[in-house]
């Protein structure tokens, strides 16, 4: 899909037309401890890899669809809820965050949507990775207090 079109167009048609959407991201990490993160091609930054819950989907099964799509993982074992968060964006949209301890390695399917993705040590993040991201590594791997809020500002 054209990018342009569908930051400009499409994006902007849909949280008008849906009161709320709800979204999932996954925190998966190696056996050196380093994080998965995506780069997609329509927003700036590096993410955890996720997207959106589908109709007729839950929540764990639209991870494990968008962490095989972008990141070529699929959980071998429940991931765990970290929490939910509202964003500041859109305070329509909603993102549950989970911690995936157990995955093995799967063919992906991301084609254009992503434009980057590996493993970076958390002491050695790219440098435009983003501050919701950030903020959700410090709350899992630091003690930091959790946010009800996801922010990428």
């Amino acid at each position: 899909m054209n990018t342009l079109l569908s930051r400009f167009v499409f994006r902007p048609y849909w949280r008008l037309t849906r009161a709320m959407t709800l979204g999932v991201r996954g925190v998966v990490t190696n056996g050196d401890g380093h994080v998965l993160l995506v780069r997609h091609s329509y927003t700036p930054g590096w993410h955890f890899p996720g997207g959106g819950v589908e109709r007729g989907e839950t929540m764990r099964i639209a991870l494990a669809r968008e962490l095989q799509e972008e990141g070529g993982v699929q959980p071998t074992a429940p991931p765990r809820l970290h929490g939910i968060y509202t964003t500041q964006n859109f305070s329509g949209d909603h993102v549950g965050l989970f911690i995936v301890d157990a995955w093995e390695a799967v063919p992906s399917s991301h084609g254009h949507e992503i434009t980057g993705c590996d493993f970076f040590p958390l002491d050695s993040l790219p440098d435009d990775t983003t501050k919701g991201t950030r903020l959700r590594l410090a709350e899992i791997h630091e003690g930091q207090a959790a946010s009800d809020f996801w922010s990428d500002s």
